[in-house]
């Protein structure tokens, strides 16, 4: 018989917000145990406001500049449960097989492009972006829900 040890986590899932942190990206990311922010924040400001809901994990993107963004990684790697999770900006960032590496999520942006897709065993998730909106795409932010080694990602309109 398997015990659950600890209960499912909900990571919310946000990128490009380019200096807008709009109520409604609050409202989808309130009650997440962690937040993972996928680059082009463009103002710490946005973070500031992101950790007053939960732990963040913050990659740079190529519009977050100066002395705040030199702090913030390009590749960042944790692990939620059993869950080893890559976040990167840019797809085009991601070197290799990340399985290879052990992850079976990584989360990007850069795009504004929301997906979610498995290819070899890597889940695959862009929450497209919660910033002001980019030609007709939608403005949308994600979520994983990680219960030991299982993992499930949803995409979440925010505005149509």
């Amino acid at each position: 018989m398997n015990e659950r040890t600890a209960a499912p986590a909900r990571i919310g899932l946000i990128s490009d917000t380019h200096n807008l942190v709009r109520p409604e990206a609050l409202d989808h990311l309130a009650g997440c145990d962690a937040i993972i922010h996928a680059g082009d924040i463009c103002d710490e400001a946005v973070l500031d406001a992101l950790r007053q809901l939960a732990p963040v994990t913050a990659v740079r993107g190529n519009n977050d500049v100066g002395e705040w963004a030199q702090a913030l990684p390009v590749h960042a790697a944790l692990h939620v449960q059993q869950v080893k999770i890559l976040v990167v900006h840019d797809i085009a960032d991601v070197r290799g097989n990340p399985r290879d590496d052990g992850f079976a999520v990584v989360v990007t942006g850069h795009s504004h492009k929301p997906l979610v897709v498995e290819r070899d065993g890597v889940l695959f998730v862009n929450p497209g972006s919660a910033g002001p909106r980019r030609f007709k795409l939608p403005v949308s932010a994600g979520l994983l829900i990680v219960d030991g080694e299982h993992v499930d990602a949803s995409l979440h309109t925010l505005l149509t």
